[in-house]
């Protein structure tokens, strides 16, 4: 940490924070101020440990602007779940009790996992990761300061006020006020990545798997209809040119709670991966290398709601790439809500009353696609489980099998090791670059690219891709 820091190394942005005991300020590890000595900084593993510590954001590299830490980085499965769920905004209104509960764990143990992984109680992570929303959305957009603390995920103006004076020594009206901030109408955030970024290879991905009406791309921004809260919405998301981040433009009818959507869309574009780490584990095996270095920053590719891509995934079972988007727009047209911001893919409640007949597939996938949609109705399954147990809720269901399971948990978990075995062009592309012959030998094969067996995965469909950028090969989902 300490070369990282003397260096201001860019790839160990947001992976570590230093606190610096002088100032009583917590920095990113590539603040431009000059570098304190080494006897007056500590070092934090999170931004929600250095402030349990004491410590308070810092104005200049804003800590809060940082690209995020992967929830599986940690060692604890149920610090994993947990974490993602805060990153939802589970804990904004449950109390540590009940979502300890949840998690099937007690608030007292919970507590001692986080503080041994995370280093700060699960409450001070949420209330870290709410005040970081509160102060990008004041630096960032001109929305009026009663409307930010709701979207920010906070009960109250008062208890918003009080918080972020509490942090930051100063209200947020004065900080606006100090940087010249003008109250305008307008939402965009930015958000931070690692670089290199394979830009080219995600939008392609997204883009051949738009559902018509719902998604689409077009000329770099990725556009779709979202609900946010109960309320119809719509998010353009486009790369900042000569530059490491994403603009991600808002557009709801209402002042939404934004706390959960900025982390779908980091998901979505899986912002926070560890390009150089990624590359590093993969490119020991000689066959990957090439691809590796052809395309350093490859990104697995998220969804903005996982329901809608463990439909897809049953959909897209021994039909092409092609197939699957077309037969996914019909189901958005005849079985969605139509908004004033544009067509929302059906919910688990609409999908739950469908008539397997009327679909446009052989019957088991039908009722695979109704089953999976009582299912999470009826909380019987959360995509928020961890991927072990959601593999075995997906695999019970007759009609899903390995290679949709693993899909799903690729694309709607965010599991960097999801590997879709019986994917045929996955094998198909081994069997050119990795001399393997089977199944069996690629997954004896792919031991070796453990934990990152995803992006394994997605540099053969990449190789793929380049080699026949005409042609929609079967098996890619």
């Amino acid at each position: 940490m300490e070369k990282a820091r003397q260096t201001r190394d860019p790839r160990f942005d947001g992976r570590f924070f230093v606190g610096v005991r002088t100032t009583g300020v917590y920095c990113r590890p590539i603040c431009p101020v000059r570098i304190p000595k080494r006897d007056n900084v500590e070092f934090y593993t999170t931004a929600a440990a250095a402030t349990a510590a004491g410590y308070r954001p810092c104005l200049r590299c804003r800590p809060e602007a940082a690209p995020g830490t992967p929830a599986w980085n940690g060692t604890a499965t149920t610090v994993v779940r947990a974490l993602r769920l805060i990153e939802q905004g589970a804990l904004d209104e449950a109390s540590l009790e009940s979502f300890a509960e949840r998690l099937g764990v007690t608030s007292r143990h919970l507590r001692r996992l986080f503080m041994r992984h995370v280093g700060a109680t699960p409450s001070v992570v949420a209330q870290t990761r709410r005040l970081q929303l509160a102060k990008k959305l004041v630096d960032e957009t001109g929305l009026p300061l009663t409307e930010l603390a709701l979207a920010a995920g906070y009960g109250s103006v008062r208890r918003f006020n009080d918080h972020f004076r509490s942090i930051y020594g100063r209200s947020p009206r004065d900080l606006r006020r100090r940087q010249g901030r003008k109250e305008q109408a307008g939402l965009t955030l930015s958000l931070s990545y690692r670089a290199p970024y394979d830009l080219e290879g995600v939008m392609s991905f997204l883009s051949a798997r738009a559902i018509p009406g719902v998604e689409s791309v077009d000329d770099g921004c990725y556009r779709r209809t979202v609900l946010i809260d109960g309320v119809p919405g719509h998010l353009l998301i486009w790369h900042r040119p000569d530059s490491d981040q994403f603009l991600c433009r808002i557009e709801t009818a209402g002042s939404a709670s934004l706390i959960g959507v900025t982390d779908r869309v980091r998901r979505l574009f899986d912002l926070d991966a560890m390009p150089d780490e990624i590359s590093g584990g993969l490119a020991a095996d000689p066959g990957l290398k090439p691809l590796v270095n052809q395309c350093p920053g490859i990104r697995v590719p998220g969804t903005w709601d996982p329901f809608e891509v463990a439909v897809r995934a049953i959909v897209g079972q021994q039909v092409s790439v092609a197939g699957a988007t077309t037969i996914m727009g019909r189901l958005a047209a005849r079985l969605g809500t139509v908004s004033d911001s544009g067509l929302l893919f059906p919910t688990p409640a609409q999908l739950a009353q469908l008539v397997p007949e009327d679909l446009p597939m052989p019957r088991s996938r039908a009722m695979a696609i109704r089953t999976l949609a009582e299912h999470i109705r009826d909380g019987q399954m959360d995509f928020g489980d961890d991927p072990q147990t959601l593999r075995a809720s997906l695999l019970a269901i007759h009609g899903i099998g390995e290679w949709t399971a693993q899909y799903i948990i690729m694309r709607a978990c965010d599991d960097p090791d999801a590997f879709p075995i019986n994917d045929l062009v996955l094998l198909k592309m081994a069997r050119q670059y990795l001399d393997v012959s089977d199944h069996a030998s690629l997954s004896t094969r792919s031991e070796h690219w453990r934990p990152w067996r995803a992006y394994a995965c997605v540099h053969l469909w990449r190789a793929a891709s380049r080699a026949s950028s005409s042609q929609r090969l079967p098996g890619q989902g």
